[in-house]
């Protein structure tokens, strides 16, 4: 199994955004009030010359909670290993994790929501007593070896806060959601990369950007990557605002960070005339997943006002309409972008 973490991790480094992450809290933008908190929970816990209580991360997808715990890493001046759940099948596999980490180590799972019920038991006595048992045998014969475990911080990550079991959440002494970023923080992201990827974007390109990056990091990063192409193209030193906007309308991302897929979900909501849609209708009309559905396109629109979801199922709002510059009695086989 530890030829597994390793491979994880070296997947996260091997990313090219990885050279655009923030290696200290003064290059890390946004997220203030959790920045805060973990800058004083740092502080003290280094005083106590102790290891950090467990964190949980959630929010939507690209806000940054890997890069969170990366950061707590580099503060805490503790190795990382990282790896996600769905790679954690058996229970060996976790006590090899387990088992080769070293005090202060921090262990970063992302989404840890998708653990099974029995790599859940297993960690629980690991994440409060700092011990694992392991049982041999079973049956009337079966025995319970306890292996002492050095003290480590656990680290989870996940974009679905509901689906972690109550004794499992409630062994992270610290729960952390993380919010969506405001244009001015996502200029400010995309303001720094720029110049790291060597292609300075001024103010009004970065302005512009953030406004069609849904308040999301990552998003912001892989549009100015495809901006970028086009600057270069052109032999443009410089990201400007025309080619900022012209770029942006060919990847069909419109002013408010809609893409083609946000508008197909939109438009089946409008084509309901105020009935409910389920997911499970919603997906299987995008040819979608309901996970890419609920983790990824909804968020952002249910807090931007553009959808409600009701014990029935997910209605458009006034906004919606307003913004595609409908009316509730229009049936519209296309959307008009403003």
């Amino acid at each position: 199994m530890e030829r597994i973490v390793e491979v994880e991790k070296i997947s996260f480094d091997n990313e090219e955004e990885n050279t655009l992450r923030p290696t200290s809290w003064d290059e890390y933008i946004g997220q203030k009030q959790i920045k805060k908190n973990l800058q004083v929970f740092i502080q003290a816990a280094k005083k106590r010359e102790e290891s950090l209580d467990h964190v949980l991360f959630f929010g939507p997808p690209g806000l940054g909670k890997t890069t969170l715990a990366n950061l707590i890493s580099t503060e805490m001046n503790a190795n990382i290993k990282t790896t996600a759940a769905p790679m954690i099948e058996k229970s060996g596999d976790l006590a090899a994790i387990l088992t080769n980490l070293d005090e202060g180590d921090i262990l970063f799972i992302d989404e840890i929501h998708r653990l099974s019920p029995a790599i859940e038991e297993i960690l629980y006595p690991a994440m409060e007593d700092f011990r694992l048992d392991i049982i041999i045998g079973s049956g009337p014969a079966a025995q319970t070896i306890k292996l002492d475990l050095p003290r480590f911080t656990l680290i989870g990550a996940t974009t679905r806060a509901g689906m972690i079991s109550a004794p499992l959440r409630d062994r992270f002494g610290m729960h952390f959601r993380l919010n969506f970023y405001s244009h001015d923080e996502l200029a400010q992201i995309i303001s720094i990369a720029s110049v790291k990827l060597n292609c300075k974007s001024n103010k009004e390109a970065c302005l512009e950007t953030s406004k069609r990056s849904r308040g999301t990091p990552r998003i912001a990063l892989r549009l100015l990557k495809r901006i970028r192409d086009y600057a270069e193209v052109e032999d443009e030193s410089e990201i400007v605002l025309h080619r900022t906007m012209y770029a942006l309308d060919e990847l069909g991302v419109d002013n408010h960070g809609f893409d083609e897929l946000d508008k197909r979900f939109l438009e089946l909501l409008i084509e309901a005339k105020g009935k409910p849609m389920g997911l499970s209708t919603i997906a299987a009309t995008l040819s979608e997943d309901e996970g890419t559905v609920e983790d990824v396109i909804e968020p952002y629109l249910i807090a931007n006002g553009y959808i409600e979801k009701t014990a029935r199922g997910r209605v458009a709002t006034p906004k919606t309409y307003d913004h595609f510059r409908l009316t509730p009695l229009n049936k519209p086989s296309h959307f008009e972008q403003s």
